[in-house]
């Protein structure tokens, strides 16, 4: 076979990837839809997507001449889940350090940007799918000696971390996208608490340093010049770490803050107030013992409903209701699956955690759809079944945040989703004796 041969059916599959989902126009009927917007809860009714938007939703929503037709058969319908916090199509392998893409290394720290290291070709995604998630928010965990729950063998060689892990980015997990990423730089992540104290030696140290280094970003994004010209204080940073910071300090990026434990959060609520930056918490295990000074800060939280063991001393008063007492509160909330890669599917039933421990249904649906959305700046685009919002949809054989249910079909952008896996084709392909083995096995 000649190389040229090669690379014309190479660049034929990329152009193939690369072209737009041909027009569609789908109606999902006899739904019962939990909207997540306006619409609210439609006890039977119509989503009829076009061109990869949603266009009408509601009981009297009419089917156009030509739609494709999904009989729902009175199943339950609710916007696509969003993962808030994730390494997925970042990371293929934890203990392979060569496949992680998902922490900065030794040359940055906040200039770190996972959008480049993205792999659309990842087999976790169908995964995901497969839990009726749509859309992820992937952000970065420290480099070495992060002290990060989920970080895995393999060291890098990196020295130690920096404060900050770098920079988010958000996907859609729809089959054969080669470009998912819709939004770039969504947030920057940073780890306080002991992870911060590693990193700086203590806990006192990393509040200090981090309010030093947003003071060296004003004093940077002031006198750029000055830095051209080499006519400025010592930065501790470097240019691409100072950069990136710039929309920190002005308001425009929130803070991913990874803290834990109830006196840290308040430590992070201050500094927000006293820097006037944005920030949004993930984990805050104790957040329940400060949840009406969270829900007054305005500041979002990003949880593991699940998280109720003291398993470090930032953890001691963790409990399964710090979600409901949380949203009693008055704070918004986002459920968090395992940061895990092949684990997303956990999100929906720690939605049922949740619920059970006090959580309303409502309120726990939202924190895996409009919630996610509404904290990292696209509910212009998904989170709920809205006209003019993308078509991302499932449906379910029974309730979605029961263990015993599961998607049975899963729309992104108003595209049908394949639903299978790695793991699925390989059972099928090797179950039945006899079938397409490779030649070693007959």
């Amino acid at each position: 076979m000649s190389r040229s041969f090669l690379f014309a059916a190479a660049a034929s599959a990329v152009l193939t990837l690369s072209a737009p989902a041909s027009a569609e126009t789908v109606a999902v009927v006899n739904a019962h839809i939990l909207s997540m917007g306006p619409a609210g809860d439609i006890a039977s009714g119509a989503v009829v997507m076009r061109d990869g938007k949603i266009v009408a939703v509601g009981a009297g929503a009419a089917v156009p001449a030509g739609a494709r037709v999904v009989d729902a058969k009175g199943q339950i319908v609710t916007p696509g889940f969003i993962a808030p916090s994730t390494n997925l199509m970042l990371s293929e392998v934890e203990a392979v350090k060569e496949t992680r893409d998902d922490r900065p290394g030794a040359q940055l720290s906040a200039g770190f940007d996972v959008q480049y290291g993205v792999n659309p070709g990842s087999a976790m995604p169908p995964l995901a799918r497969q839990g009726g998630v749509t859309r992820a928010v992937l952000t970065p965990i420290p480099g070495r000696g992060g002290g990060h729950a989920d970080e895995g063998g393999g060291d890098d060689g990196a020295g130690d971390p920096g404060l900050f892990a770098g920079q988010a980015a958000a996907v859609r997990l729809a089959a054969g996208d080669p470009n998912p990423v819709f939004k770039a730089r969504i947030g920057m992540a940073i780890d306080l608490g002991e992870s911060g104290a590693s990193a700086a030696g203590s806990r006192g140290a990393a509040i200090v340093l981090l309010k030093s280094i947003l003071d060296d970003v004003r004093a940077f994004a002031r006198n750029r010049a000055g830095y051209e010209r080499g006519a400025h204080r010592p930065f501790g940073l470097t240019r691409a770490d100072l950069e990136a910071l710039i929309p920190v300090v002005e308001g425009k990026t929130p803070l991913l803050v990874r803290v834990h434990r109830a006196s840290d959060i308040r430590q992070v609520l201050k500094l927000a107030a006293d820097e006037k930056v944005k920030v949004i918490l993930e984990g805050a295990e104790e957040g329940w013992l400060v949840a009406g000074e969270l829900a007054k800060a305005g500041a979002p939280v990003l949880i593991d409903a699940e998280a109720d063991l003291p398993d470090a001393f930032e953890t001691l008063a963790s409990r399964l209701d710090n979600a409901a007492r949380l949203q009693a509160a008055g704070a918004t909330i986002a459920i968090l699956g395992s940061r895990d890669f092949t684990n997303l599917r956990q999100a929906r039933l720690n939605a049922g955690t949740a619920v059970a421990n006090g959580l309303p249904y409502g309120a726990a649906l939202a924190g895996l759809t409009i919630n996610p959305a509404r904290i990292w700046g696209f509910a212009d685009k998904a989170g709920s079944l809205e006209p003019g919002k993308d078509a991302d949809l499932v449906i379910w054989s029974g309730d979605p945040l029961e263990t015993t249910s599961w998607p049975t079909a899963v729309f992104v952008a108003g595209q049908e989703q394949p639903m299978t896996s790695r793991g699925l084709e390989l059972r099928d392909r090797y179950k039945v004796r006899g079938g397409a083995y490779p030649p070693a096995y007959n």
